[in-house]
């Protein structure tokens, strides 16, 4: 029997045809789709396995520098309406890939030449306008006549503003990429026949083709990181600020999740970036992956206090489903704060299927439970940690709370816990599903090691200063 496609199966394969569509319509041939998706079957091959980098995203993108470029010149607008470099910039600031955004760069590139020629059969338009002044020519003769120059005049904007924004983390980056890019065309259009012999001063405009990208980069972004269910690196030093209204909770009600939470992001962060992976989303994740323990804070060991505990009272079945509710809570309540779908992965993901340990063993010690005892009904429900990034947090998360229970903790005993904890997660299987090797992990222990012996380091006892009085 013929399973029913869904809803969402339905809009993903209606916008991977939107290319073909629209090829059909505008009476082109489909090298543009056919090109889109070797792009897409190339990534899978090369194995970029980029979060939301699929084909419908890619098609959207090169529908929007099409069409608009479409538009411009079907409208016999100036050449440096056309906005070059936005859609290479804002795919570098959404996936972090310039493998991804230099082939997008060069697919775009293509199509903003095939639109020149369609838009108006062999009608002219304008390349540069100001005043009374017009530079004129016909499109489907610049593309025919010299096609190596317009697609470098593209190529150079598009790579150049991709290359300058990679890993942005300030608005004012993008802006710089923006006027650069401005700069680069100027050049292009000044050594490039035939753009050389009718160079003037109104060619400046295109010193803010650059810079109006840029702004329309810096507008556009929030609605592309939702569309594309992505995050920035912008947007995630904005989550981190600690004003934030989650972490100003935690500040207020659980202050021992927030210290806690502080540490898995430092330990994060650093192990994050000696593998090479996001650093940013790995602190920024760990800030969040704990806060459903907002809910009951009291019941998780670092909000109490040394006298009272109040598992004491109750059965280990009832305490492992108050434990292992705050992954349900926490997700419950990152999406009534809107928080990314990338940062509740860590939510979801900071345990993966685990077990809660301590309290099976009580279970299993406990004579009126012992009958119905089974490992499964102690496991958090899941899934496990599908990248790097949230898989670090895994550990982070482990290490240190297991390293904050220590008893005179000391840099052998500090060693000896992380690699028992981290081939401890190995060995249940929760690093099955993400992109760790054996080589990360060591990388990430020697990391864990280093700073938790900072952290957890001892002390010196220090004599009495006060002199004794005879």
């Amino acid at each position: 029997m013929i399973k029913p496609l869904k809803k969402i199966e339905i809009k993903v394969i209606f916008l991977g045809l939107l290319p073909f569509i629209f090829s059909a319509f505008a009476g082109i041939d489909l090298i543009t789709p056919l090109f889109l998706v070797c792009l897409y079957l190339y990534a899978q091959a090369r194995r970029l396995f980029i979060k939301n980098c699929n084909l419908p995203n890619l098609a959207l993108s090169f529908l929007i520098i099409f069409v608009s470029s479409y538009f411009i010149c079907g409208n016999r607008m100036p050449l440096y309406y056309i906005p070059f470099s936005v859609i290479p910039m804002l795919l570098m600031l959404l996936f972090g890939s310039l493998e991804i955004s230099l082939l997008i760069a060069l697919g775009a590139g293509i199509s903003v030449a095939l639109a020149m020629a369609l838009a108006k059969g062999g009608q002219t338009m304008t390349l540069w306008s100001i005043g009374n002044q017009t530079t004129a020519f016909r499109p489907a003769a610049a593309v025919s006549r010299y096609p190596l120059q317009l697609l470098l005049l593209f190529l150079v904007s598009a790579i150049l503003g991709a290359i300058l924004v990679s890993g942005a983390r300030k608005r004012a980056t993008i802006m710089r990429a923006g006027i650069i890019t401005g700069i680069a065309q100027l050049l292009v259009l000044i050594l490039t026949e035939p753009f050389k012999k009718a160079f003037s001063i109104s060619s400046l405009w295109f010193l803010l083709n650059g810079v109006v990208s840029s702004i329309i980069v810096l507008g556009i972004l929030p609605i592309f990181e939702y569309l594309f269910s992505t995050v920035t690196n912008i947007s995630l030093l904005e989550l981190a600020d600690f004003h934030q209204p989650l972490l100003e909770l935690l500040i207020e009600k659980a202050p021992g999740t927030y210290h806690h939470s502080l540490i898995v992001g430092n330990l994060s962060e650093t192990a994050a970036r000696s593998i090479g992976a996001n650093a940013l989303l790995s602190r920024v994740g760990a800030y969040y992956h704990d806060i459903g323990k907002l809910q009951k804070p009291e019941y998780f060991s670092e909000n109490q206090d040394r006298e009272t505990n109040k598992h004491d009272t109750l059965t280990p079945t009832m305490s492992k489903l108050i434990i292992m509710n705050h992954v349900k809570e926490g997700i419950e309540l990152a999406k009534k704060y809107k928080l990314n779908p990338l940062l509740i992965d860590f939510i979801e993901q900071h345990h993966g299927n685990s077990l809660v340990y301590y309290f099976y063993r009580r279970a299993l010690e406990s004579h009126q439970e012992n009958q119905d005892i089974k490992e499964e009904g102690f496991r958090y429900p899941g899934p496990k940690p599908n990248s790097k990034e949230t898989a670090i947090v895994l550990l982070a998360d482990s290490v240190e709370a297991a390293a904050r229970a220590l008893k005179e903790p000391s840099p052998a005993k500090i060693e000896e816990l992380v690699h028992k904890v981290i081939n401890n997660k190995f060995i249940d299987g929760q690093l099955d599903e993400c992109d760790l090797t054996l080589k990360d992990l060591e990388k990430i222990s020697a990391v864990f090691i280093r700073l938790l012996c900072g952290i957890y380091h001892s002390r010196t006892n220090y004599p009495d200063n006060r002199i004794n009085q005879p």
